[in-house]
């Protein structure tokens, strides 16, 4: 197969597609080529302000480019259920969710509801976003896919549940890895569930983008106040990191490839999976145990308080 690029994203009018964390970084780079298709997306941001000015410089490049900007705060489940019904009043479909914000290795700190910050914004935010937003996504007719962007700091990843807000002991790298892990386990826990269900035209999808230079990378160190973490990770991603635009591929990839299939895990295919054009990937043996993502999956439901219904 040859290697798969923007130019390989299908004509997408008439879809709709609701990224998250959609003004920087990855997500922005994705929105731009879902515009460049013709699709249409709903950029769900935290910050309106940087959002607007994303959407603006997306449609001096895109002249055709259809975008709404819509406000989403995935550590406020308020903003998130509040998303959700604006959503619903204003689009009868929804062809692909990106489920793409959020934060890495910064100091801990807690979400409006009192989840630890990566946890709540990386997990229970978009747990809870789709769960809010399955029925429309169910019933488009067609193909759906729910894409969720994990990390390959998912391998370091261990589910505590015995603390899993980190209260007794917080690593920010640790409650990172956790998070990442908990992506993919509820990635693989609602393809079995959709399985079950008989609803086949609803795909759920794993990603991750290698590493590629984004300020995700700076807000940790920005955080802490570490100017020389700070220092080295633009190095790192000035010398080392792919594009974001690459970054952004597996996303693409996950959310249009015609030889996707629920429960498949993408990234790059170079050296260590840290760069290189997008395929089908291997996530690590913890991502597959069914014991503890169905306790995820209960446990979500519980402290978010979201029934996440299939039928």
């Amino acid at each position: 197969m040859t290697d798969w690029t923007a130019e390989n994203v299908p004509d997408l009018s008439g879809k709709t597609v609701v990224v998250t964390g959609a003004n920087s970084g990855l997500g922005f780079e994705a929105t731009k080529l879902f515009t460049q298709n013709g699709a249409h997306v709903v950029m769900a941001c935290r910050d309106l302000g940087r959002a607007e000015s994303a959407a603006s410089e997306i449609r001096s490049d895109v002249s055709a480019a259809s975008l709404t900007v819509s406000e989403l705060d995935l550590a406020d489940l308020d903003s998130v259920h509040s998303f959700a019904e604006e959503f619903k009043e204003n689009h009868n479909e929804l062809h692909v969710l990106c489920n793409n914000a959020g934060v890495m290795a910064i100091p801990r700190s807690e979400t409006e509801q009192g989840f630890e910050m990566q946890l709540g914004v990386n997990h229970f935010g978009h747990f809870a976003l789709t769960a809010d937003l399955f029925a429309r996504i169910r019933d488009t007719p067609g193909e759906t896919r729910i894409v969720n962007t994990s990390s390959g700091l998912h391998e370091r990843g261990k589910m505590d549940f015995e603390d899993l807000q980190s209260e007794r002991d917080y690593d920010k790298w640790e409650a990172y890895a956790q998070s990442k892990l908990a992506n993919l386990l509820f990635t693989y826990e609602l393809d079995r569930r959709l399985d079950a269900a008989g609803i086949d035209d609803v795909h759920s999808i794993g990603t991750h983008p290698g590493y590629a230079a984004t300020n995700l990378q700076y807000r940790g160190p920005e955080a802490s106040g570490s100017r020389i973490r700070l220092l080295m990770n633009k190095l790192a991603n000035t010398v080392i990191a792919q594009s974001a635009e690459m970054g952004a591929l597996p996303t693409l990839y996950a959310a249009t490839e015609s030889t996707v299939e629920s429960g498949d895990y993408i990234g790059p295919q170079g050296a260590f999976g840290m760069r290189g054009y997008p395929g089908k990937a291997e996530s690590s043996e913890r991502s597959k145990d069914e014991t503890a993502a169905e306790k995820l999956w209960s446990v979500s439901e519980d402290l978010t308080e979201t029934q996440f219904r299939l039928a």
